[in-house]
């Protein structure tokens, strides 16, 4: 009764007149109608937008018996419209402040301050349905902050990295945001525990500045061949533009726009540089596909990334771990966030994809028999064998039984399509597996390995595997894993890499291991870098984020 009296003093207060009619009742009488005749599981609709968990938001209002979160005797608060504020920079995190009613929320929003510039009071429903809407709307964008958006388990292209628990209560969040009236910190805290995120974040916010001064036509160009100094061709005048654009370039004189001149290849070389590639100045396919991102394709790209990171649980923040970004083509070591090593890697093809997993590094096997999988055995060996009786010799090859026996090639039946034997490389210089590999045991016997075609390593796009990771430097790498163990000095290791037989060497303490792919990350100055999507994966991501 108080509530209602008081709202009519305040009614009069503001200037209405007296011949005005209205019905006024409480807010907490209405958010209570409203909740207590939602049956648990079933969908609550404010003005046809369908809420999250009823049950989530019973129990928190409930709490405060019924009382408004948003909203002072009608009025919306400071910390409303801090939310607000919140949900439409959820765009910088990448992901779509629609998802959490913003649309309705402003509608509400300007119908309230034009209320307040009229001195009409807020209906009560309208309140009551306002505040649902923004606590809905903090439930759903901290889950979101929090874990991603999208469930990695539910994608087409595997993701086997545990996606990340749960470690707040939405409700108990939202109760100590309102009672420090810090909507933004509550939410902040949320955010990944890697640094890449919050300067991910604002790369994002770069690109939409950088897209809204954008006039310029984003078609896809494409050329037959690299282009080189004192070529000619009909897209040396777009990718001057567009190189302009990003500020790789000034304006200049031309004598020829369709000239490729040293002017334009001293940019080119520098934006090769910044994104990842060999700067020999030359116009290939690489350099025009990156070209063709726009600023807001470029937004989508690093959109994804932020997402793939809110996955990653935070026991991926190791002090010790080797981290490989198939999408980079490189292996970092990492102790205490300083990079103790760094490397080229070689990937699997696109049809061999290297898998998205972790797993504890635990022994190095120097001087290692290559064992043929069954499937290169079977797609690959057996058919050269069958031209060529020699090949097994020549490439270093036996044939044994599952127990390790040899079996002599000549007895075998090649032509058979039982083949109840294993193929295996001997220790050698040309082994396929190099000098040492690395092993992190998992189920897509997957490890990281020397390979004797150092060659491949000056290759600008390196997904050439079966899915192992090749690796540039491994006698370093070996180096620095046995560290700890005085014996293992430099010349051992060249000594265990030259041998006929296998050497295993076990690690003293397990090294994380985790292969991601990550397209787009911001280094530690907030440079944006940009990677090819290599296994085509974005283009799913991206559409479930914007569904």
């Amino acid at each position: 009764m108080y509530q209602i009296v008081f709202s009519l003093l305040l009614f009069f207060n503001m200037g209405f007149t007296t011949g005005e009619s209205f019905f006024f009742s409480s807010v907490s009488d209405r958010l209570r109608a409203i909740l207590e005749n939602s049956e648990p599981g079933e969908s609550l609709r404010v003005r046809g937008i369908s809420l999250g968990k009823v049950e989530e938001l019973q129990v928190f209002y409930s709490n405060r018996s019924f009382d408004e979160a948003w909203s002072e005797q009608g009025i919306l608060t400071e910390w409303a419209y801090e939310l607000r504020f919140e949900i439409k920079q959820a765009q910088f995190d990448g992901l779509q402040p629609k998802d959490y009613h913003i649309e309705l929320i402003d509608a509400f929003f300007a119908s309230f301050e034009q209320n307040k510039k009229s001195k009409t009071i807020n209906p009560a429903e309208e309140v009551a349905e306002l505040d649902l809407l923004l606590t809905d709307a903090f439930f759903r964008l901290a889950t979101h902050l929090e874990r991603g958006k999208v469930d990695p388990s539910q994608l087409k292209s595997p993701w086997d990295i545990t996606r990340k628990s749960s470690r707040i209560n939405a409700i108990s969040l939202l109760v100590q945001a309102l009672e420090r009236k810090e909507i933004r910190k509550s939410l902040e805290q949320l955010y990944p525990n890697f640094s890449i995120y919050k300067r991910g974040r604002e790369v994002i916010r770069s690109l939409d500045e950088k897209a809204k001064e954008d006039s310029l036509d984003w078609k896809v160009i494409k050329v037959d061949k690299s282009l080189k100094v004192n070529d000619s061709h009909a897209v040396i005048p777009v990718v001057r533009e567009r190189l302009i654009f990003w500020g790789y370039l000034k304006p200049y004189s031309l004598t020829d726009p369709k000239k490729y001149d040293s002017t334009l290849f001293e940019s080119v070389k520098a934006y090769q540089v910044k994104n990842g590639m060999e700067p020999d100045g030359a116009i290939g396919k690489n350099t025009v596909a990156s070209l063709n991102a726009s600023p807001r394709m470029l937004m989508d790209k690093a959109s994804i990334n932020l997402e793939r990171l809110r996955w990653l649980p935070d026991t991926i923040k190791e002090a010790e771990l080797v981290l490989v970004n198939i999408a980079n083509y490189r292996l970092d070591y990492i102790q205490r966030l300083d990079t103790l090593f760094s490397s080229k890697v070689i990937v699997g093809k696109s049809f061999h994809a290297s898998p998205i997993f972790s797993s504890p590094l635990t022994y190095l096997v120097f001087s290692p028999y290559w064992n043929i999988p069954a499937s290169i055995a079977r797609n690959e060996i057996i058919p050269s064998v069958r031209k060529n009786p020699n090949y097994l010799e020549q490439k270093r090859m036996e044939v044994v039984t599952t127990a390790g026996k040899p079996v002599d090639p000549s007895q075998i039946n090649w032509s058979s399509k039982n083949f109840p034997y294993l193929i295996r490389q001997k220790p050698g210089p040309d082994n396929s597996l190099g000098s040492v590999k690395f092993m992190f045991p998992n189920k897509y016997s997957v490890y990281i390995h020397d390979t004797p075609s150092k060659s491949l390593f000056l290759r600008e796009d390196r997904a050439l595997s079966h899915g192992c990771i090749r690796l540039q430097n491994p006698e370093k790498f070996a180096a620095l894993l046995l560290r700890d163990q005085p014996q293992w000095t430099e010349a051992k290791i060249k000594e265990a890499m030259s041998r006929d037989s296998e050497l295993i060497v076990n690690l003293k303490s397990k090294i994380p291991v985790v292969l991601v792919y990550l397209t787009f990350w911001a280094d530690s100055k907030g440079e944006p870098h940009f990677r090819p999507d290599i296994y085509n994966r974005d283009a799913e991501l991206i559409a479930l984020l914007k569904r």
